[in-house]
């Protein structure tokens, strides 16, 4: 098995996905390569992991094939009698029943390294139930693994086309429906045990470390009325959805994306009042230590900057924009420093003993002048065959072209902001720019 790169290009940006292949010999002269396993874009840790997990699943494969003769032919080609070999006949094999098998044995495995089965039988040992349910927990655990789905899903499509009977030595009764349904409701009361647990072992079997820390927030919404979840309620939608109610989700993670915390607020809850809670929470759980919080300008407010220096923490955030404006002459006057590759930085100390750095970089810049030639380019488009349907007669009135046109207003708002007074241009001025024939209409 071995790592292999793919470079696709996106928005002027160059992504490098990772993948897992494996060579396969079908013929004399040809060889291919087989996707295992897609691993995404990997940091540099991440890929000094897969290489050494990689050298080490190599170097302990050493496989023996087994001899597919029946026992006379064994006989007759007077080979010695091994115990180990089994004899069969090929023509009566038959397939029946598949299951799939080794992913969900590689989750099971990695539930058992992480100890989460001991972990959930001490907590749910005592709880009535015809399977005990950390058999339950684990085969939701194993399904997030290997094929994210709900509970209703694992009920009637994944389970039975699977091999996790077997795994967890339970019938069918493990994947009943209602089942699968109250099993979150008994593992949510131990979250913080959990949490704990999940961040020693993450310790000892990865190194991980969890002095700089990320955060940030979502939120999921509900369709109905939601009237027995009080913490449901409207606010700002990530999603779009301001009709409906919603919950807002906030996350701590690492660097190499081990989660540490979550915790979930109402769904009115801002952005910058999460922080002192999860602040607590983090120190009431593993000690107070100077760790390196990293967040958005959405979490970001002078309150907060001040709270985390009382805790003698460190912060990376995004400045707000209008805080740019107190120096911004005096960055324009520096010379930019390169830092690596196309990335170069201008520094500024502040008066409150923060550093402020101001970075461009040349694929970034690359990327956004993409994201902004494409609506334009869609607009383009849409102009162009609006004129040629005024040269060929199919739009003779007026009337019948400003509608159009603020069809394509509308469609493209980007471009062309629906408040005039934002754009240096009307969309009358655009279009008479790229295609004057298409006016001759005007009045």
């Amino acid at each position: 098995m071995f790592l292999k790169p793919n470079t696709r290009l996106k928005d002027g940006k160059e992504h490098i996905y990772y993948t897992l292949n494996e060579s396969i010999r079908i013929s004399k002269d040809r060889t291919v390569q087989r996707t295992i396993l897609h691993l995404g874009e990997l940091t540099t840790s991440q890929h000094h992991r897969w290489r050494h997990t990689i050298d080490v699943i190599n170097e302990r494969n050493d496989t023996q094939q087994m001899e597919l003769l029946t026992e006379d032919e064994h006989q007759r080609r007077g080979a010695p009698v091994d115990p180990d070999v089994m004899a069969i006949r090929l023509s009566t094999l038959r397939v029946k029943n598949a299951r799939e098998f080794g992913s969900c044995w590689v989750g099971v495995k990695l539930w058992q390294i992480l100890e989460l089965d001991q972990f959930w039988s001490e907590r749910l040992e005592g709880l009535r139930g015809e399977v005990p349910w950390a058999k339950v927990a684990e085969l939701l655990a194993v399904n997030r693994l290997c094929d994210p789905g709900s509970e209703l899903n694992v009920h009637e499509k994944w389970y039975p086309r699977t091999g996790m009977g077997l795994l967890l030595d339970c019938n069918s009764t493990v994947a009943e429906k209602d089942r699968l349904y109250r099993c979150l409701d008994r593992l949510v009361e131990h979250k913080a045990e959990v949490e704990s647990h999940l961040k020693r072992k993450w310790g000892e079997l990865f190194l991980a470390d969890f002095e700089v820390l990320l955060y940030d927030l979502t939120s999921t919404y509900f369709e109905g009325l939601m009237e027995d979840v009080p913490k449901a309620k409207r606010g700002y939608s990530r999603d779009h959805r301001p009709d409906c109610k919603q919950l807002v989700i906030a996350l701590i993670v690492t660097p190499e994306g081990f989660p540490l915390s979550y915790e979930i607020f109402d769904g009115n809850t801002r952005d910058v009042q999460s922080l002192e809670l999860m602040m607590n929470q983090v120190e009431t759980r593993y000690g107070k230590a100077r760790r390196t919080w990293v967040f958005d300008r959405g979490v970001v407010s002078e309150e907060n900057l001040e709270k985390l220096r009382e805790r003698n923490g460190a912060y990376v955030v995004g400045t707000p924009r209008s805080k740019l404006k107190d120096f911004e002459a005096e960055l324009l006057k520096q010379d930019w420093l390169q830092v690596r590759g196309q990335v170069e930085v201008k520094l500024r100390p502040g008066t409150d003993g923060d550093m402020y750095v101001i970075a461009r970089s040349a694929k970034r810049r690359a990327k956004e002048n993409a994201m902004r030639r494409t609506p334009m380019r869609k607009l383009y488009d849409s102009l162009k065959a609006l004129s040629s349907s005024v040269q060929k007669g199919h739009i003779r009135q007026y009337d019948v072209l400003l509608h159009r046109l603020g069809r394509l207003q509308e469609r493209h708002v980007r471009v062309l902001p629906l408040d005039r007074q934002c754009c240096s241009f009307s969309y009358f001025h655009l279009v008479e720019f790229y295609h004057p024939l298409a006016f001759f209409l005007r009045p």
